[in-house]
């Protein structure tokens, strides 16, 4: 049913009253809704008002769904389709009131093709208030770690929240994504980070050409885990960036493979069929903590003490790196937090997180 289907299948429900499977999918970055007619064999999307799907229920003795999600400057609404004919009949905006009075800046899509033709997806946000004839300094997220940046109005990084502070946000969906089809994932595999950095890098340059309210010498780029590891390596190969953030980062590529919950079993994809000892000049040369001596780009790095997935030595490691070696780097641990910056002893994280990243790139 799905071998040609591009979008990443994240649920299904299958209904016997109507013969048909409904989908939740990650397409782009986007979640969707699309319903599969197994007499007729074809997908049909089902339209939901949301950029974002977050979960779907199918009634058990009627013919109805429902799903919430959000807008990518909307919070979460809940809705009920009537599945005989796609209209909704029941909505749910619990935060309307909550956030009737904000103020949003506009947002826009935005591609560019990488050095083999290939197109790369994004987007980005501008400041409440734009003028395009100002300068604004700007913040590059990315993830690359194979999931897209999803079109969410929260999130660890609430990019609503960076552009209402000044900033012009651009969103970067590098190759090895899921959501785009099995082959541009593919790419992630044996790669760790060398296409996706050379894309991050080309797609800023490219971005800036095009777009003259950028300040180009106030730059910023930020990630978390693999975007972590990204910030990381994108710092030993460019100096484009004013001022660079890495939350619960890969330094070494070699030590993460034995360490945490993950690591071992995340490379059995992404370095499949290699190891430390017979891929050094992936494991040992992509990665920063072996490269520390061509950063010059002023790094913060932020981990939670209980990370279980990318353990606190990652950013332990690097840190220490940068200092021996004269650089700018800039450490912060979370106590008892784990990956998300979250943890029973540390429900201050976020906000605090959120600080940081204000504070640094506002002081570099």
């Amino acid at each position: 049913i799905s071998k040609d289907f591009d979008p990443n299948i994240s649920n299904a429900v299958w209904c016997a009253n109507d013969n048909k499977i409904y989908f939740l999918v990650e397409e782009k970055s986007y979640n969707k809704v699309y319903v599969y007619d197994i007499d007729k064999g074809i997908f049909e999307e089902i339209e939901t008002e949301l950029d974002n799907v977050f979960s779907i229920s199918k009634a058990d003795n009627c013919n109805v769904l429902a799903y919430y999600g959000s807008g990518i400057q909307s919070p979460e609404r809940g809705f009920v389709v009537n599945l005989d004919n796609y209209e909704i009949i029941s909505t749910r905006n619990p935060e309307k009131e909550l956030f009737k009075d904000y103020k949003f800046g506009d947002y826009h899509d935005y591609t560019f093709k990488n050095k083999k033709g290939v197109v790369i997806d994004g987007y980005y946000y501008l400041p409440p208030d734009f003028d395009e004839n100002k300068k604004y300094p700007m913040i590059v997220y990315y993830y690359g770690g194979t999931s897209p940046t999803e079109r969410t109005f929260r999130g660890r990084y609430p990019k609503n929240y960076f552009a209402a502070n000044g900033y012009v946000v651009y969103v970067i969906i590098p190759s090895g994504s899921t959501g785009y089809g099995q082959e541009f994932a593919a790419r992630h595999v044996n790669n760790w980070g060398i296409t996706v950095a050379d894309e991050i890098i080309d797609a800023t340059k490219n971005f800036i050409k095009n777009h003259n309210f950028v300040d180009a010498d106030n730059i910023g780029c930020m990630g978390a885990s693999y975007g972590g590891f990204m910030t990381e390596l994108l710092t030993t190969r460019t100096d484009i960036f004013a001022a660079a953030i890495s939350h619960a980062g890969i330094s070494s590529i070699s030590s993460y493979w034995g360490e945490g919950y993950w690591g071992w079993g995340y490379n059995t994809v992404a370095a499949a069929g290699t190891f430390p000892w017979d891929n050094q000049e992936m494991y040992v040369g992509q990665s920063a903590l072996f490269n520390a001596d061509k950063v010059n780009t002023p790094l913060l790095l932020l981990h939670g003490t209980a990370d279980t997935n990318v353990p606190v030595g990652e950013s332990i490691q690097l840190y220490t790196a940068l200092k021996f070696r004269g650089r700018r780097g800039y450490g912060y641990s979370f106590p008892h937090s784990r990956l998300s910056g979250y943890g029973a002893s540390s429900f201050c994280s976020y906000p605090r997180m959120q600080s940081y990243h204000s504070e640094f790139f506002q002081n570099i």
